[in-house]
């Protein structure tokens, strides 16, 4: 008696791509995502160059990127993917304060941004939202975005931070990280002059008086998971 051929039932797992220099952190995500019918973990990278690699030998359907990498941080891993792969989704993942880094990752083109000290669970949330097609921001961040929306984004209270370019923001955060600004001008590919520069207008727009100021309220913020400053 002939037999009946096999149904496929299985959907198409979507593939995500993880880029993050913290292996623990990837490792978590990936039993995360493992674990889920829908979802598999194509790749990982750990900073820049490895995710460009990675994006176009494994075509990913979204890519979950943290934006403090070493060297070029996720916001000019992003800039780039935007520049060559329009339509990638791109979920923006942050130990950093909303407040500072959620509207520069959503100007530069992400999709979502969430927070590390979210549930886990969020985290399947924003991806999947994000693969339909929808924005994804925490309660919190859209219930501020709101209040500055009726209130006026003048009323609302605002970080110094703020003020800062994207690059002068970076080069504030590699500074907090303990990098010299020789250090620094290898990691972004700049010229340690330049560097200079950026360190000067940081501490002309944050009314820091001198580098050591600029050091200790760099340190000050970068360890506080927050962003508090």
């Amino acid at each position: 008696m002939a037999t009946k051929p096999l149904l496929m039932t299985q959907t198409k797992k979507c593939k995500v791509l993880l880029v993050d220099d913290h292996p623990i952190v990837r490792q978590g995500l990936a039993l995360l995502i493992g674990r889920e019918a829908d979802l598999v973990v194509c790749g990982e990278a750990d900073g820049a160059h490895s995710a460009f690699q990675a994006i176009a030998a494994l075509q990913p359907d979204i890519v979950v990127l943290d934006i403090s990498l070493s060297g070029p941080d996720g916001l000019d891993v992003l800039k780039e993917v935007r520049m060559k792969t329009a339509s990638l989704p791109v979920l923006i993942l942050s130990m950093h304060d909303e407040s500072i880094y959620a509207e520069r990752a959503m100007r530069a083109g992400a999709n979502g941004y969430i927070m590390k000290q979210e549930a886990t669970e969020k985290v399947l949330v924003a991806i999947r939202r994000i693969l339909q097609g929808d924005v994804y921001l925490s309660d919190r961040l859209t219930n501020t975005m709101l209040q500055q929306y009726v209130r006026g984004a003048s009323s609302a209270k605002k970080s110094p931070l703020v003020n800062l370019t994207d690059r002068e923001l970076e080069v504030f955060r590699l500074i907090g990280e303990g990098h010299g600004t020789r250090q620094i001008a290898d990691e972004l590919h700049l010229s340690v002059k330049t560097i200079e520069s950026y360190q000067a207008h940081i501490k002309e727009k944050l009314s820091l008086r001198n580098a050591r100021e600029l050091l200790q309220h760099a340190i000050e913020w970068t360890v506080n998971e927050k962003g508090g400053y």
